[in-house]
């Protein structure tokens, strides 16, 4: 589960998109570079989250800004697969 891209259903972060950086439980916790740094991810509980079938790499998720830029890609192929 680690590395995978997760959306929010509830809390203030609902809507957004965030990586699984750590499993604990029912728990999990996620960052997405900006709001929530890797440096000080927010724990969420599961059944708060939608999770997609997307994996990143760890190569992806070792920076702030190497998650940010790969969320951006991912958030642009979702909107277009919307649209």
């Amino acid at each position: 589960m680690i590395g995978q891209i997760v959306c929010s259903k509830a809390g203030r972060d609902k809507g957004y998109f965030l990586v699984v950086t750590e499993e604990q439980g029912n728990f999990v916790f996620v960052c997405d570079g900006k709001e929530r740094p890797i440096e000080r991810p927010k724990k969420k509980n599961v059944k708060h989250l939608a999770f997609t079938n997307t994996v990143l790499d760890k190569d992806c998720f070792k920076s702030n800004k190497g998650l940010r830029k790969s969320l951006a890609v991912f958030r642009d192929t979702a909107d277009k697969e919307r649209n």
